[in-house]
C-alpha cells in the first residue's frame, strides 16, 4: 500500500478524481462515502463509507466491472466497509433505487478518462490473480465429478465453523419462524421447520416410513425424522465431511441402525421405493438441463400415493445462478428459476402438486440469525477458515439477506405426491 507522501502532485486526492470519473457512468453522484487510500474523500456524509485500501482495489474493479470485482477487492481486504454490511449495503440499494441511478454505457472520452486516472495511480496492469477462495472447476457442466467438485468447494471446510454460524441441529436451509409463538430462536425455528416437514410428508402416520433424503447436507433432516417419528432413513451427500460429522452423530445417538449416511450422487440412486422424499435447498444445484431427470427421479424413488416436498430458491432475472459473486465463491454451476417453472418441471416428471408455501420472509430472519452468529463468533471463524473466507461469508449473507428481503430471490416448500 502506498503512502499518500509518495504520491506526485498529479496524483493526490483520488477519490475525487475517482468519483469524476464514476459519476457519469452511472448517471449521478456517488451513493457512497468515498475515502481512498491516500486519504482523500468523495461523496455523501451521510452515506455509508468505503475504503479503497490500495490501488489493487481499483485493478481489480477494472479487470471485472461487473459485481465480481468489487467482491474479489472486498474478500482480498482492498475494500472495506464502516459499520454492519449489510445495513451499508442496503443503503446503497435504497439510494440507487431513490434517484435512478443506472449505469451508463461509456462513452469512448470516459473509459480513456478513466484509463488515465487509472494509470496515474498505478492501478493499470495485468489481472490480478483471483483470490484463493474463489471456485476453481473444471469438466462438463453437471458431470458427476464437477457437481461433486462444486460441492467440495463450499461443503468441505469445517463442520467446526458451520457450528459458529448454525444452529445445533445444523440446518444450513431457511428456517420456519412460526408467529404463534412469542418469542422464537434459530434453534427452534429450524426445529419447527423440520416438524412441518415430516407432518407433511406423513411421516406422523406410521412409525418406521422409509425416507429418502436427497442432499441431506448435516443430517437435521435425517437425524430428525429417525429420533421424532421412528423414519429409517437413507440420506444422500456429495459431501465427505457431511457424512463424517453425521455418522458421529448417529453413533452418539445411537441411531446407526434408523439411518444409513452415503456419499452418492443422486443419480447413482437404485433404492426404492421409499414411503416419503425429501430435498431440502439441494434442486438449485442440480442444473437446468438435470432438473427433469431430478423430478424424474424423485418420482420413482416414492412408491404410489408417497409424498416428495421439495423445499428449494426461486430467482427471476438474468442471473439464475445467483449473480458473479455467487456462482464464483459460493454456489458453482447453481440454476435457480422462477417457482412456476419448477412447479412445471416437478409435474412433468410424473408429480402432482400438492401445496406450495411460500417462505421468503423466513430467509430474512433466518440470515439474520447466522449473520449475528458469524459476527459474534468473528475472531473463532477468522482462526477456522482464515479472513479471506470469513469475508467471503460475511458478504455472502449480507448479501443473501438483502436479495431475500428484496424479493430478487424466494424459497418455497413444494408438497407433491405420486
Amino acid at each position: 500500500m502506498r503512502n499518500s507522501s509518495t504520491l506526485t502532485g498529479a496524483a493526490k486526492a483520488v477519490a475525487p478524481a475517482l468519483a469524476a470519473a464514476i459519476e457519469p457512468l452511472i448517471g449521478g453522484g456517488l451513493p457512497i462515502r468515498l475515502i481512498a487510500w491516500d486519504g482523500s474523500v468523495a461523496g455523501p456524509e451521510a452515506a455509508p463509507v468505503v475504503w479503497l485500501r490500495s490501488p489493487d482495489a481499483l485493478r481489480r474493479i477494472l479487470w471485472r466491472p461487473s459485481e465480481l470485482g468489487a467482491a474479489q477487492a472486498y474478500v482480498c481486504g482492498d475494500i472495506d466497509v464502516d459499520g454492519d454490511l449489510g445495513a451499508a449495503l442496503s443503503e446503497v440499494w435504497s439510494q440507487i433505487a431513490e434517484r435512478r441511478l443506472r449505469p451508463v454505457k461509456p462513452s469512448p472520452a470516459a473509459v480513456a478518462r478513466l484509463c488515465a486516472i487509472a494509470a496515474r495511480l498505478g492501478a493499470l496492469g495485468a489481472p490480478l490473480p483471483p483470490p484463493a477462495t474463489q471456485a476453481r472447476l473444471r469438466g462438463r457442466l453437471h458431470s458427476v465429478s464437477r457437481d461433486s467438485a462444486a460441492i467440495r468447494h463450499h461443503y468441505d471446510i469445517s463442520s467446526d465453523f458451520y457450528r459458529l454460524i448454525l444452529d445445533p441441529s445444523m440446518a444450513y436451509s431457511c428456517a420456519y419462524w412460526d408467529s404463534s409463538r412469542t418469542k422464537s430462536t434459530l434453534a427452534q425455528a429450524q426445529s419447527d421447520k423440520l416438524d412441518r416437514i415430516c407432518h407433511k410428508i406423513g411421516l406422523q402416520e406410521q412409525r418406521g416410513m422409509w425416507l429418502l433424503d436427497v442432499g441431506c447436507g448435516w443430517g437435521s433432516l435425517s437425524l430428525h425424522a429417525a429420533e421424532h417419528y421412528g423414519a429409517q432413513v437413507v440420506g444422500l451427500t456429495l459431501a465427505r465431511e457431511q457424512k463424517a460429522y453425521i455418522d458421529g452423530v448417529l453413533a452418539e445417538r445411537g441411531l446407526q441402525d434408523r439411518v444409513e449416511i452415503r456419499v452418492e450422487d443422486y443419480r447413482a440412486l437404485t433404492d426404492g421405493p421409499f414411503d416419503a422424499a425429501a430435498s431440502i435447498e439441494m434442486g438449485e444445484h442440480v442444473g437446468e438441463a438435470n432438473y427433469p431427470i431430478f423430478a424424474s427421479i424423485l418420482h420413482r424413488s416414492v412408491r404410489l400415493g408417497g409424498r416428495v416436498l421439495v423445499q428449494q430458491m426461486s430467482r427471476r432475472g438474468s442471473h439464475p445462478g445467483g449473480g458473479p459473486f455467487i456462482e464464483s465463491f459460493i454456489a458453482p454451476d447453481m440454476h435457480m428459476r422462477p417457482i412456476g417453472q419448477t412447479l412445471g418441471l416437478l409435474e412433468d416428471g410424473g408429480l402432482t402438486m400438492v401445496s406450495v408455501e411460500a417462505m421468503r420472509e423466513h430467509y430474512v430472519r433466518t440470515a439474520d440469525a447466522w449473520i449475528g452468529n458469524l459476527e459474534n463468533n468473528w475472531d473463532a471463524a477468522v482462526e477456522l477458515i482464515g479472513e479471506e473466507a470469513a469475508r467471503v461469508w460475511r458478504l455472502y449473507l449480507a448479501g443473501g439477506r438483502l436479495a431475500f428481503e428484496q424479493g430478487r430471490m424466494g424459497v418455497d416448500q413444494i408438497l407433491l405426491v405420486r
